[in-house]
């Protein structure tokens, strides 16, 4: 392992993801860009290392297991190892979702997306990350995930799609039985909510930039060795599960 910090960072084509590579490059890391899309993924890395950034693609299909494998193979190749994972890449399912009208084709896919993919990519670079002197994984996920959240009176959560609120509960879950199981390792892993960020997933209706949705990933991915681990966070502090 070099002593310049490797990232790599899913969904990193555009929004967010973008954002967060960026940020990340902009302290000297070099930066995976994992990203499904050729062009796009292409495009970001051009658009990286125009503004300074040591960026190289990662061809990324979190859905795919093959495809993970290769990914793995191909930083440890090209990269020598990993210290920081940043899971962005998600999907919502579209738009509306109510329980009562919800096909199960869509919790499927958004799961598979949102959670298993955050599982298989998470499970495919642990080999490197447990290699690497400060490891820190780092889950996007929402406050709309918060179970406390959801069931606080007058806190009205919005018309969010089900399968996309109930994914992230489901990856909060998931982050906690990550930090249980690795316990006696030294890797840092936490959630994050970027707030309600214009992005694609929302139709752009957000109210945040998504540099500033990329902030908080940001903050966890440089955490020091005594930071915390197996939290929730916003820019604004702790979120309660």
């Amino acid at each position: 392992m070099s002593e310049q910090t490797i990232a790599l960072v899913t969904g990193a084509n555009k929004g967010i993801g973008y954002e967060i590579a960026a940020g990340l490059g902009a302290l000297g890391w070099r930066i995976g860009v994992g990203a499904r899309d050729r062009q796009r993924r292409d495009t970001a890395v051009e658009k990286l290392r125009a503004a300074g950034t040591d960026a190289f693609g990662v061809p990324l299909d979190v859905t795919d297991d093959a495809n993970v494998a290769a990914a793995a193979e191909l930083i440890a190749d090209h990269a020598g190892g990993l210290d920081v994972l940043v899971n962005n890449a998600a999907i919502t399912g579209g738009s509306p979702q109510t329980p009562t009208t919800l096909d199960p084709a869509t919790v499927r896919a958004v799961v598979e997306t949102n959670v298993i993919g955050v599982i298989r990519v998470t499970n495919a670079m642990l080999p490197m990350l447990r290699a690497s002197a400060s490891p820190r994984i780092v889950n996007m996920s929402s406050s709309v995930g918060s179970l406390a959240l959801q069931t606080t009176p007058d806190i009205d959560m919005g018309p969010v799609p089900a399968a996309y609120l109930a994914s992230k509960t489901f990856l909060n879950a998931l982050t906690i039985q990550y930090v249980k199981e690795l316990g006696d390792t030294n890797i840092l892993i936490n959630s994050g909510c970027p707030g309600f960020t214009a992005t694609d997933l929302n139709g752009f209706r957000g109210v945040r930039t998504p540099q500033e949705g990329a902030a908080i990933a940001i903050r966890l991915a440089t955490l020091p060795g005594d930071g915390p681990t197996g939290g929730f966070f916003d820019d604004a502090g702790t979120v309660p599960w």
